[in-house]
């Protein structure tokens, strides 16, 4: 399967906002304080990021499989945001290769070194995806809720990220 990393459209926000069913999916994806339900319409706006940018990953079939984004909060670092992937496809490695994606994508855009995100501490299958692209715990910025996790910007080749899927 070829997938393509590109910039969302009216279309792929009322496809994302599909894929969050309830309030607790909701904030899994993009934190406690994002209000839930919420309009297809108003989801550009919502996710907005001043310094950064959303991207939606595809197949060869232009479907819409998963969305993220990065943001830029300080220089010199990219943090990834909102990651989700679809129900249908979850468990086939989208999420390492979205994030595989959105990394270089921020670090080319940008000239990071670093790569900084946040994750639910029960979100276990996250968590093992950040792991294993060398994302490591920061307890401090963390709580017990919530835990920080940062990595070096590195270009690892896509092939590495890629599970069970081809890009």
């Amino acid at each position: 399967m070829r997938l393509v990393l590109r910039e969302p459209t009216v279309d792929d926000y009322a496809t994302v906002t599909s894929w969050v069913a309830d309030a607790s999916a909701c904030a899994l994806w993009a934190g406690a304080r994002f209000p839930f339900p919420f309009a297809a319409r108003d989801l550009p706006d919502l996710i907005r990021v001043a310094k950064g940018a959303s991207y939606v990953l595809c197949d060869e079939n232009a479907a819409t499989l998963a969305f993220g984004q990065y943001r830029v909060p300080k220089t010199g670092a990219v943090h990834l945001c909102r990651i989700i992937v679809a129900p249908h496809a979850r468990g086939d490695g989208l999420g390492k290769v979205l994030c595989r994606m959105l990394i270089d994508e921020g670090v080319r855009a940008t000239g990071a070194t670093a790569v900084t995100l946040r994750v639910y501490r029960n979100n276990v299958a996250a968590r093992a995806v950040y792991r294993s692209l060398g994302f490591v715990p920061v307890e401090e910025g963390s709580n017990p809720e919530v835990l920080w996790m940062r990595a070096q910007a590195t270009s690892a080749p896509l092939a590495e990220a890629k599970g069970r899927v081809t890009a």
